[in-house]
């Protein structure tokens, strides 16, 4: 294992006694919600968000992502009698329909199609089963750990459910995939396997709100209203999650211009070149390649502290280490420090070094 040493930075506080945490002067209906800023998961406000409890048709969300995943979109997808038969919202599939499996993943992100769910689940899963078991399989790895999956349509059952924090942390991980993105997005979309296009329900999306970009609604008698919801404002991107809220799309707009507000993208560290101190009591000059941004309320702007970790070898990349930012002493997040250019340009290259060696056997007259 390589020495790692760490020279301490921190950044000067202009105050002698920190701000209080601020508050959420923000009222929602929901009985569990969450707000979370996409790009560092950083949670900006909650309100029961680890209660599990009936997530309705937002399930489709992990449907949805499984399905692009398989790398089988262009597939044509047999339609079974159960998928027909599937009770609730349903985009009227039948037996003779030939449509891809894109087409499906369409219908059940717009249109919350359960017979689309359960045809995706088939076609990729072999059965509802299979494919719960790989819902739970992939919920399990993004970090999910209060929820569980019984089908692919969220119609409900005892032991199926999710919190809005396990949500949340899904739409981060689905929404970083480009494809998935440009679905939960659109507004309307016709299959060639259609004459008639199929309109978003999230009307965040298609009426209320300028900076959504994309959500799933749901909804059954014993899970209440459900809505997961994205909104970009200024390169920001924030998730807002409602379970069980009876005025989801009001608490979703309240949230987002809350956040946007008090917590935006703030820079907290700039491209840069530094000397740094080794363990092996020399300095080498070491650079960051990239401007950091996270999403701070104005009281802790001048709460942020970083370390530097650092290693004289260079790994991958150059890499020689990283620089870890701390709000209250709690990491936050961390960017890569790699061995600056002008250090290279110092370390002899194998041809310098080869000739060196030639010249100290056979002299200096070489030709």
């Amino acid at each position: 294992m390589r020495p790692f040493i760490y020279s301490i930075c921190i950044v000067l506080i202009f105050v002698l006694l920190p701000h209080p945490d601020i508050k959420a002067n923000v009222q929602v209906s929901a009985e569990s919600a969450i707000l979370m800023d996409q790009e560092t998961g950083r949670v900006l406000y909650e309100k029961n968000a680890d209660n599990p409890t009936l997530i309705a048709s937002i399930t489709k969300i992990l449907t949805a992502i499984i399905a692009i995943e398989s790398g089988k979109l262009d597939e044509y997808v047999k339609i079974s009698d159960n998928a027909i038969s599937t009770e609730g919202s349903s985009i009227y599939l039948k037996k003779e329909d030939k449509i891809t499996l894109e087409d499906l993943v369409y219908g059940l992100m717009l249109r919350s199609g359960n017979d689309a769910a359960v045809a995706i689940g088939e076609h990729i899963g072999g059965s509802q089963e299979g494919f719960a078991y790989l819902m739970n399989e992939k919920a399990r790895w993004i970090g999910m750990t209060n929820s569980h999956f019984d089908n692919p349509h969220g119609l409900d059952s005892e032991t199926h459910f999710s919190t809005a924090y396990d949500m949340a942390l899904l739409t981060k991980y689905a929404m970083e995939n480009d494809i998935f993105r440009e679905i939960s997005g659109t507004s309307s979309y016709q299959s060639s396997a259609r004459d008639y296009a199929w309109i978003n329900k999230n009307k965040l999306l298609t009426q209320l709100y300028k900076y959504s970009n994309g959500g799933k609604t749901g909804y059954t008698r014993a899970a209440g209203r459900t809505l997961v919801s994205t909104a970009e404002k200024n390169g920001q991107t924030l998730i807002v999650v409602t379970l069980n809220a009876p005025s989801d799309w009001q608490d979703h707009m309240n949230l987002f211009e809350w956040g946007f507000e008090k917590f935006p993208l703030r820079k907290i560290q700039d491209k840069s070149t530094m000397r740094l101190q080794t363990d092996q009591e020399d300095a080498i000059t070491a650079e960051i390649q990239e401007s950091i941004y996270y999403p701070l309320a104005e009281n802790e702007v001048n709460n942020i502290s970083y370390k530097n970790y650092v290693s004289r070898t260079p790994s991958d990349f150059d890499k020689i280490g990283k620089r870890i930012f701390y709000l209250h002493d709690e990491a936050i997040t961390d960017t890569s420090l790699y061995l600056s250019s002008m250090e290279e340009s110092k370390e002899p290259s194998f041809w310098n070094t080869f000739l060196e060696q030639l010249k100290r056997l056979f002299g200096d007259n070489l030709d």
